[in-house]
């Protein structure tokens, strides 16, 4: 299977601006964990995550005053809609992260999710192989 396959295209762009409050609130409306950040300076490309939110509030920072920028990562590992679910699981593995903006072309045209490939290899069957093969090793 491709990550196409898995990738979730409900894609929540947000501006480097926006609290973390207001992207929580976007992502759980979208039942999603994860925004890409466009930073319209830079033309760059960035992920916040759910865990990122909860890190920034964990450590006493307000959510409605802290801005998405400042808890960005930006040193993104981007995945092609013709990847693997292997190797998106290994590049995962490899960044221990959860989640990999789909690039085709120049935009994000998904994300996948570790619960997306998980998902993918329970309906095919396939999770006791990759486990075996220590795809899912960490």
């Amino acid at each position: 299977m491709l990550v196409r396959d898995a990738m979730s295209t409900v894609v929540l762009t947000i501006g480097p601006a926006h609290t973390l409050r207001q992207a929580a609130r976007l992502m759980s409306a979208r039942r999603i964990g994860a925004a890409v950040v466009l930073d319209p300076d830079t033309s760059g490309l960035g992920i916040l995550t759910e865990r990122d939110i909860l890190n920034s509030v964990g450590a006493g920072q307000d959510p409605d005053r802290e801005a998405a920028h400042a808890h960005t990562t930006t040193d993104v590992v981007f995945a092609a809609p013709e990847w693997t679910l292997d190797e998106a699981a290994a590049a995962m593995s490899r960044g221990g992260f959860r989640h990999l903006i789909v690039l085709d072309g120049q935009g994000p045209v998904g994300v996948v999710s570790v619960r997306d490939i998980i998902r993918c290899w329970v309906r095919t069957g396939a999770r006791g192989a990759r486990e075996d093969a220590g795809v899912l090793a960490g």
